[in-house]
């Protein structure tokens, strides 16, 4: 580890809307403060539902220092390196669970990750609007053609369609699957038990930080299991209301730099 006053100090963000905006204008102050975060000796990463391959275009804005936390806690990977670390997949259950699920709810759409691929079943506005800010294609593609293993899958549509089928997902295979939002129109699945948190967990661990100098950052549901562990768990005020419900320090919004603010929180904490 560096030398500072953030030596040993590990701080994981979440991306969208924690530490870039919808507008797609960083703020500078974020930058900023990030540079001197790691400066003084910190730890910096970004724990997002991304996978490599949507996050890699946007690895410039968040100069990270430590592997980066992909796909909701999937996988850690390391792009200095530019080699997976490690890596969980979905049960090969999942193409059949799903295909029976979307029979019940048939107007949701579907977004599955190969590797580096993408395929989608079913697409609907919120899918076309998720791929246009990923800046990635999809390959169109019914459910049980889609190749495996998938690290991840998403289900589109309005939260009050999606909340049933999320209800359903932990009733049949509570044993299989984490289903967690990521925002109002996004229900994300991974493999039981890889959460953001958990992954922070490990990185926190192969890098010998301390669990009370863990600090993370989010704005939704999918997000809380990383401000489970952090020492003060953090989060934007524009977060969803079920992280403030939670009890999540409030931060300025995404767009005003909460990012740096919580960096000054961190300056006057370890001074």
């Amino acid at each position: 580890m560096g030398t500072g006053k953030f030596s040993g100090v590990l701080l994981a963000t979440d991306f969208d809307d924690t530490y870039f905006p919808e507008s797609g204008v960083l703020p500078r102050a974020n930058l900023e403060a990030v540079e001197y975060f790691k400066a003084q000796g910190g730890l910096f990463t970004i724990s997002t539902g991304r996978a490599h391959r949507t996050f890699s275009p946007f690895l410039s804005m968040a100069p990270v220092n430590v592997p980066v936390i992909l796909s909701n806690g999937a996988q850690l990977y390391d792009f200095e390196k530019d080699e997976m670390v490690l890596e969980t997949t979905l049960p090969t259950t999942i193409a059949a669970d799903l295909a029976a699920l979307v029979e019940r709810h048939p107007t949701v759409s579907l977004e599955a990750y190969h590797g580096e691929e993408v395929y989608i079943w079913n697409p609907n506005r919120w899918t076309r609007h998720h791929l246009k800010k990923a800046r990635t294609d999809a390959v169109e593609c019914p459910i049980l053609e889609m190749p495996q293993p998938w690290g991840k899958a998403i289900l589109h549509q309005d939260r009050e369609l999606l909340l049933p089928a999320q209800a359903d997902i932990l009733r049949l295979w509570p044993e299989r699957y984490e289903a967690i939002f990521s925002n109002a129109h996004m229900l994300e699945l991974t493999a039981k038990g890889s959460t953001k948190g958990g992954m922070v967990l490990e990185l926190a661990r192969r890098l010998g930080v301390e669990r009370e100098h863990i600090y993370c950052a989010g704005d939704n549901q999918n997000d809380i299991p990383m401000l489970a562990v952090s020492a003060v768990p953090f989060a934007p005020a524009n977060c969803a209301q079920e992280v403030k419900d939670w009890g999540a320090k409030l931060l300025p919004v995404c767009e005003e730099g909460a990012i740096a603010a919580l960096i000054g929180e961190l300056d006057r904490l370890y001074s």
